[in-house]
């Protein structure tokens, strides 16, 4: 099974249309890797549909890196969603 960063990398790779390569933990969103504010609000979209998570709008801005991202998805993976399942629960089977 792929581990969070693995995912992460793949979601930014498709949603901003970047080879992977160029997914480190260090790159901006904006700047390295070109996202706008529409790739932006899609990929926290994407991301909440990959790992079935909530990310607050308050979380949102605060994506700056790469780095910045993975700590916003750990951070709210298990958490208990407002329908009251776990985070995960509904399962994610791709």
């Amino acid at each position: 099974m792929e581990d969070v960063r693995e995912r992460v990398s793949r979601v930014i790779a498709a949603q901003f249309h970047v080879p992977s390569q160029r997914i480190t933990e260090a790159a901006t969103l904006d700047a390295d890797l070109g996202a706008t504010s529409l790739d932006r609000v899609e990929v926290v979209m994407s991301l909440e549909e990959e790992f079935a998570i909530d990310i607050s709008d308050d979380q949102a801005a605060r994506l700056h890196t790469v780095a910045d991202v993975l700590a916003c998805v750990t951070a709210n993976v298990g958490r208990l969603k407002p329908d009251g399942l776990r985070s995960g629960a509904a399962g994610n089977w791709r």
